[in-house]
């Protein structure tokens, strides 16, 4: 392989630093600098690591000339960052959301694509073992028609989120889950929303959305439960799987009425009963580490990036759809 890649984070926050971590531990990339507003932030980080720190991430820009950029900064400076970074000819992965509108989302996709630059949105839960696992299953054709998907991401309010409320933060992990595994896309939904102790937004969502395939998807989020929970059910003709993201255990619950039937008798299927529980081994590693790999590689190789713009513009405009739901109580067609 050739040189390493030049690697640099701006914003080294809560996720940031992992970013900064794993670019030290990748072979495809060396960090070579960090930005960060708060100097003693920047500068912890990059003590850790032995590179440079900047308060201003346009000198770090200049004088680091990254090769790719991950921006981690809060959600309402997104689009004004990477709009910089872009323009200084660098590759981006920008935290989840893309931006704070939708307006600023497509600003940065049609940036991005006139520069010639590519621009990776990190929904990082599309690279959990136990989804990439669950993905493989259903793509087999394991489950049959697919009914109904249910992610379910409850928790305690994290005090690092000021500018968004639990839906804009936690909801496009789960709109793009959604996506990722129906391979469809939403045509209308409905959410109530509740605003309990989070002093500037809301911090309770319950959703309904409906695919175009006729699948119903179900959404629990919250910063209001002491225990967290991280969870993808995905119920179909053959029976159930339930996929834990924090334990990374992925279990297939059957439906003993359709066992042994071929495609061609499941559309005559008449019941559901209890089945064989199957719990299937998944390798463990570090989600993070897959997402910058293949960000990575997709520089190295000039191809696709595997979550482009598109997708994180996507899951923002139905969040932002979600928002608006629990506001007005109607159902909104997207």
């Amino acid at each position: 392989m050739s040189a390493p890649l030049k690697a640099a984070v701006i914003g080294v926050g809560a996720m940031g630093r992992h970013h900064a971590r794993v670019y030290t531990e990748i072979a495809q990339t060396e960090l070579v600098g960090v930005a960060d507003a708060s100097a003693d932030a920047g500068g912890a980080i990059a003590a850790k690591y032995g590179v440079s720190a900047y308060t201003d991430y346009e000198t770090l820009l200049a004088e680091t000339q990254p090769d790719l950029v991950t921006v981690a900064v809060p959600t309402r400076d997104h689009h004004d960052v990477v709009a910089r970074v872009l323009d200084a000819g660098v590759d981006v992965l920008v935290e989840k959301p893309i931006a704070a509108t939708v307006a600023e989302g497509e600003a940065l996709i049609a940036r991005a694509e006139a520069l010639g630059r590519k621009l990776m949105v990190g929904h990082i839960v599309r690279f959990s073992p136990v989804i990439q696992a669950l993905k493989a299953h259903l793509e087999a054709g394991e489950l049959g028609k697919l009914f109904q998907i249910v992610c379910r991401r409850v928790g305690p309010f994290p005090a690092r989120v000021r500018d968004v409320g639990v839906v804009v933060d936690l909801a496009p992990h789960d709109l793009d889950l959604m996506r990722f595994i129906t391979g469809d896309e939403p045509v209308r939904l409905f959410a109530e929303t509740e605003q309990r102790i989070h002093t500037a937004h809301e911090d309770l969502v319950n959703a309904l959305l409906r695919f175009a395939n006729g699948a119903t998807g179900v959404l629990d989020i919250n910063w209001l439960t002491p225990q967290k929970v991280r969870t993808v059910t995905v119920l179909g003709e053959r029976g159930m799987f339930v996929a834990d993201d924090l334990t990374q255990d992925l279990y297939f619950y059957e439906n003993a009425e359709a066992n042994g039937l071929t495609w061609g008798h499941l559309s005559m299927l008449k019941g559901v009963s209890e089945g064989r529980m199957t719990r299937y081994p998944i390798p463990r590693y570090e989600p993070l580490r897959a997402e910058l790999e293949a960000f990575a590689d997709a520089v190295l190789n000039d191809t696709p990036v595997p979550v482009s713009g598109a997708d994180g513009l996507a899951a923002l405009r139905l969040a932002l759809a979600l928002v608006e739901s629990g506001k007005t109580h109607q159902v909104l067609e997207v």
